[in-house]
């Protein structure tokens, strides 16, 4: 029941992320919530403490990105919520399998658009920044004050979803 209700979750924020370039708090953080309940309900204080530590788990592998600029804040909450209903195990897979899915729709969206170029660029400059000035936010190549094509990552995350759910 948990997997179904991740991939559901996972489903409505991906339609979210595609037609608003948005994924609500409401969905996150209620997500989030029910997913604490639901295990305390069915499993106790541990089934609880289980989904605690699948939010955090969420919340710990995807805070790089986010504070690296790249990415924004409702993925990051929705990899929580997700984890919340998966656990910490399967949060792990999650993250692995979205970061794969991530990168065939970014390589996909960069083809399509001509921007694969400069984007291998890029990641070139990016790796070169970081060794000189460590790793810190890029200006230039966030969220906030990049100029290249934006991804809908509900789309990854709901694909690293669907192979978490099937695999695990």
């Amino acid at each position: 029941m948990p997997s179904l209700i991740a991939l559901v979750l996972s489903i409505a924020a991906c339609v979210t992320d595609l037609r608003s370039r948005r994924i609500p708090n409401v969905l996150t953080f209620g997500a989030a919530l029910a997913a604490l309940l639901f295990h305390f309900v069915y499993g106790g204080p541990r089934g609880a403490a289980i989904a605690a530590l699948g939010w955090l788990a969420g919340c710990a592998l995807f805070f790089p990105p986010f504070a690296l600029g790249g990415m924004g804040a409702g993925d990051l909450k929705l990899v929580a919520a997700l984890g919340a209903w998966l656990g910490p195990a399967d949060t792990l897979w999650l993250v692995l399998y979205t970061g794969v899915a991530g990168g065939i729709l970014a390589l996909a969206v960069a083809l399509a658009r001509g921007y694969l170029r400069q984007a291998l660029h890029n990641v070139w400059v990016l790796l070169a920044y970081w060794r000189v000035a460590g790793v810190r936010p890029l200006t230039e190549m966030t969220l906030a004050g990049g100029t290249g094509p934006r991804l809908a990552y509900g789309v990854a995350i709901m694909a690293g979803t669907m192979v978490t759910v099937w695999l695990h």
